[in-house]
């Protein structure tokens, strides 16, 4: 206790009128920012560029090969060296990501380094950020704070980035010059001044004494990820939470593009601001909702689901702008719902040893929604004749209802 209290007492006089979550809350934005700023670019990749719908969702997919190995051995190595060390390059990383992407457009190599660095910094934002923000939401550091406060914080902080820099990305890129740059010059000043603030948080983990260091082989283990809860719970709602959200604003901009009055990429970016809004929104409802004694929050998340995919297959039928809007309404809801019962999940399921590697964990198993697109639009392009995307959307809600049967026979297993 004792090198906590010495460790707060230091802090900077200035930084203390800033509660100590907030700092690591606002890098935790500014990763997400660049993370998601590329999304409502798609489009205009896809139309100005000239790369074919596959190797533009494939660009989206990219940066979960940065995303994933940085919250596999990134949450577990803070676990070992504490968080500050491992969380501190993070806005840094992810402002290079950018720097990257926007000197790139026109090459694909470019693009693809861009994203997997931005997924980098994403990716330690999400499992150590993830793990700071929580610890420090708890007494010492927050007397205030309420049961489940570290999990809403971080969702929160994260789809507020997600949907304020895919926002402002659209706006800029459809009527500001320099349309695939001007963006994410305004993202590298961002994650710059996040970055210089994050040094001033306190750290909330020290690092483990070398002389009582596992190897690190040994720490890279998660013994929490082989819980049966884990599996039959959380497992089954995990890739939903970017699946839904890419459907909404990945899958429905590219079918709007023809449809959206001679603005195709502001539309993207109105769909992106709409779904993530929606999904930050019911994020507050999560807690009311939330129980440690069943899995009542994530059986609402994809109870949401599956309407979702059910409205994205008669918008993606149609096209018309209200059912398109009204889908990112559904599948946003559904994202943040999920997004917020599987981390209120894993912090009931992980020890304080695991928090971090279980946090990645299910992060990593988020991000296969993020495959989503690639996969329909490839299917789409193999089997034009066949199939179609209003078919896809109804094979996806089969499948989140069936994700919901699991979920719903497994709901009172001890969370322990």
């Amino acid at each position: 206790m004792s090198v906590r209290l010495d460790t707060r007492t230091a802090l900077p006089a200035p930084t203390r009128r800033i509660a100590p979550w907030a700092l690591v809350s606002a890098a935790m934005f500014a990763v997400a920012w660049g993370g998601n700023e590329f999304t409502p670019l798609l489009v205009m990749y896809r139309l100005d560029h000239g790369y074919s719908p596959v190797v533009v969702d494939s660009f989206l997919f990219a940066y979960v090969l940065g995303i994933v190995p940085a919250l596999l051995i990134g949450g577990p190595l803070s676990d070992r060296l504490g968080r500050r060390p491992v969380m501190l390059p993070a806005p840094f990383v992810a402002a290079a990501g950018s720097l990257v992407l926007a000197v790139g457009a026109d090459n694909a190599a470019l693009l693809v380094s861009g994203r997997i660095l931005s997924g980098v910094g994403l990716g330690l934002g999400m499992a150590v950020g993830g793990s700071w923000l929580k610890e420090l939401s708890v007494a010492p550091w927050d007397d205030e704070a309420g049961a489940g406060a570290g999990a809403r914080r971080a969702a929160m902080s994260l789809t507020a980035g997600f949907g304020i820099g895919a926002g402002l990305a659209g706006v800029l890129a459809q009527w500001a010059p320099w349309p695939s740059g001007l963006s994410y010059l305004l993202h590298i000043a961002l994650a710059l001044g996040a970055g210089a603030a994050l040094t001033a948080a306190p750290e909330s983990r020290p690092a483990t004494p070398r002389h009582r260091r596992a190897p690190l082989a040994e720490d890279l283990r998660i013994p929490a990820a082989g819980h049966r809860r884990f599996w039959l719970v959380v497992a089954p709602v995990a890739p939903w939470v970017f699946g839904a959200a890419s459907c909404a604003y990945a899958v429905m901009p590219a079918l709007m593009a023809d449809h959206s009055g001679g603005r195709p990429v502001a539309f993207s970016a109105l769909l992106c601001v709409v779904a993530l809004t929606c999904g930050f929104a019911i994020q507050a409802l999560g807690r009311r909702i939330d129980t440690p004694r069943s899995a009542r929050a994530v059986i609402v998340a994809l109870t949401i689901l599956v309407a979702g995919m059910v409205v994205g297959a008669v918008a993606a039928d149609r096209l018309t702008v209200p059912l398109a809007l009204l889908a990112a309404v559904v599948l946003g809801s559904g994202y943040g719902m999920a997004l917020v019962s599987g981390l209120q999940e894993i912090q009931r399921i992980a020890r304080p040893d695991d928090l971090a590697g279980l946090t990645a964990v299910f992060y990593s198993l988020t991000y296969i929604g993020f495959a989503v697109p690639a996969v329909l639009a490839l299917v789409v392009q193999t089997w034009p004749a066949a199939v179609g995307y209003p078919t896809l959307f109804l094979v996806g809600a089969v499948v989140a209802a069936a994700s919901l049967v699991v979920v719903s026979a497994n709901s009172r297993q001890p969370g322990r």
